[in-house]
C-alpha cells in the first residue's frame, strides 16, 4: 500500500540519478581532503553561496552546533529565537559541549525578530554575565510555518546586531525554500551573515547530509570542530554525490512543493474544524489547528486520513487516539475504538445486574451460574448451589435478565472474534 507521507520533508527519497551518482562517485579520504566528490560538492556550494569555502557535516543540527562552537568560547552567549529549532530540537547541544548559553527573545508569528528584543537581550560587561557573541536567526522558520524572512527584514536585524558587534548565523535547513519563494538567488541571503548552514536531506531528497559555509578560517576552525565531534568521515563522496546531484536539478522543483503545499492547505481549509487560512502557506509546511469543537476528535481526523492512506506527524497519545499493534501490524484507531467501547458496554451491563440482583437479595455470582448451567445443560454453575435450587428461586424478571446479560456477552464474544480474527490473519 502506498502512503502519501506528508510528516515531513526529510521522509524524501533520492532520485535514480542520486543513486546512480553514489555508485558512481569518485571516491578518496575526506580526512585528508582528497575526496574529489566531496571537494566538488563543497566548491560548488560556497560559490553557490556566496562564500570562500564549505564544509560537509551530517545533519543540520551538527552543522549548527559546528558553526556556533567554532565562533564563540565556553561562557559565550548566542541569541536564538524563543520558536527557533537550534534552541528546541537540537537537544541544548551547544550548551552540553561547548558550555555556550542560549538567549532566546520572542519570535513574531512570521518568525521574525523584534530589534528592540535584540538591543535589551545584549548583556553589560558584567562577570557576572555571559558575553553576548551572536545572534542566530533561521529562514524559512520551520515553527512559524516555514515563513520567510524577506530581505528588508534580514537587513534590519542583522544591521541592528553589526551595530551591536554580533556575529551572525544562519540556520539556512531550508535556505533554497526561502530563496525560491523570494525569487532571488540564495547568496543574496546569505550575504548577510558570516556563517551559513543547508540541508540537502530534506526538500532537495538526499538521503543525508548538510553543509556549512563562510569563510576560509571559519571552515578551518569547523574542521577542528567536526573531527572532535566524531565525524572525520572517509569516503565521503557517496554522501556528496547525491548533493551535486540535487544542488543541480533540485532547487528549481522546490516551487512545485510550494504549489502543493498551498494546494494541500486550500482542501484542509473546506474541512469543517480544521482552522487554517491558506494565504499564510508560504513554502513547504502546512500546520493547522482544529477548532474547538472538534479538538477532542482528532483521533477521528486522523482515522480519516488513515483510510485515504493519508500519514499525519501527531502526538497520538496527547490526542487520546489509541494503537496497537499485532506482529508490526497497526490495529486501525477505530477498529480499538470499538473494541474499547464493547468492553465497556459489557461491564456497564454487569455491574448493573450486579446491582438489580443484590437489590433482590440473591447472589449475583451463583445465580447467573445456575442460570448458565440450567439453559445450556453444562453442569451446577458458578456457584455453591446447584441450578436445580437457585434457579428455581429466581424471579422470572431475574432469569429473563441474565438471560439477557448471557446473550450479550456471547454477542460480546462474538463480535470481538470477528473484528480480531481478520487482522491476526493478514498479519501473518
Amino acid at each position: 500500500m502506498n502512503l502519501v507521507d506528508l510528516r515531513s520533508d526529510t521522509v524524501t527519497r533520492p532520485t535514480k540519478e542520486m543513486l546512480s551518482a553514489i555508485i558512481n562517485s569518485k571516491l578518496g579520504d575526506d580526512v585528508y581532503q582528497d575526496d574529489p566528490t566531496a571537494n566538488q560538492l563543497q566548491e560548488k556550494a560556497a560559490e553557490l553561496l556566496g562564500k570562500e569555502d564549505a564544509l560537509i557535516v551530517t545533519s543540520g543540527t551538527q552543522g549548527n552546533l559546528i558553526s556556533i562552537l567554532a565562533q564563540t568560547n565556553r561562557g559565550d552567549e548566542v541569541i536564538v529565537g524563543d520558536m527557533s529549532h537550534i534552541y528546541n530540537y537540537e537537544a541544548g547541544s551547544t550548551m552540553i559541549l561547548g558550555g555556550t548559553s542560549l538567549f532566546p527573545i520572542p519570535n513574531n508569528k512570521h518568525g521574525s525578530l523584534d530589534i528592540y528584543d535584540l538591543e535589551n537581550a545584549i548583556k553589560p560587561d558584567d562577570f557576572h554575565k555571559p558575553k553576548t557573541k551572536m545572534l542566530a536567526l533561521e529562514n524559512t522558520h520551520n515553527m512559524a510555518g516555514g515563513k520567510v524572512l524577506n530581505l528588508t527584514e534580514l537587513e534590519l536585524i542583522t544591521s541592528q546586531a553589526r551595530e551591536l558587534s554580533l556575529s551572525l548565523h544562519l540556520d539556512g535547513a531550508r535556505l533554497f525554500n526561502a530563496s525560491v519563494y523570494l525569487g532571488v538567488a540564495p547568496k543574496k541571503i546569505t550575504s548577510y551573515f558570516d556563517s551559513v548552514t543547508f540541508c540537502l536531506s530534506k526538500g532537495l531528497c538526499c538521503p543525508v547530509g548538510s553543509l556549512i559555509v563562510g569563510n576560509k578560517e571559519f571552515i578551518q576552525e569547523c574542521r577542528r570542530w567536526r573531527k572532535i565531534l566524531g565525524s572525520g568521515m572517509r569516503q565521503v563522496g557517496i554522501i556528496a554525490a547525491p548533493g551535486i546531484v540535487a544542488l543541480d536539478t533540485m532547487v528549481d522543483r522546490l516551487a512545485e512543493d510550494h504549489l502543493n503545499a498551498r494546494f494541500l492547505a486550500e482542501g484542509l481549509a473546506n474541512i469543517r474544524g480544521i482552522l487554517i487560512d491558506p494565504e499564510n502557506i508560504q513554502t513547504n509546511i502546512v500546520r493547522f489547528n482544529l477548532s474547538k469543537e472538534y479538538s477532542n476528535k482528532s483521533k477521528i481526523l486522523v482515522s480519516e486520513l488513515m483510510k485515504n492512506n493519508i500519514e499525519i506527524k501527531k502526538q497520538l497519545h496527547q490526542s487520546g487516539v489509541f494503537t496497537l499493534k499485532f506482529n508490526n501490524r497497526k490495529v486501525p484507531n477505530e477498529v480499538v475504538s470499538n473494541i474499547l467501547a464493547f468492553t465497556m458496554l459489557y461491564v456497564v451491563i454487569f455491574s448493573f445486574g450486579s446491582i438489580i440482583m443484590s437489590l433482590m437479595g440473591i447472589d449475583f455470582m451463583t445465580a447467573i451460574g445456575s442460570v448458565a448451567a440450567t439453559l445450556g445443560n453444562v453442569g451446577p454453575g458458578i456457584g455453591e448451589v446447584g441450578p436445580s435450587s437457585t434457579y428455581n428461586s429466581i424471579p422470572e424478571a431475574g432469569k429473563w435478565f441474565l438471560s439477557l446479560l448471557m446473550f450479550i456477552g456471547r454477542l460480546e464474544l462474538f463480535t470481538f472474534l470477528m473484528i480480531i480474527t481478520p487482522i491476526f490473519w493478514r498479519s501473518n
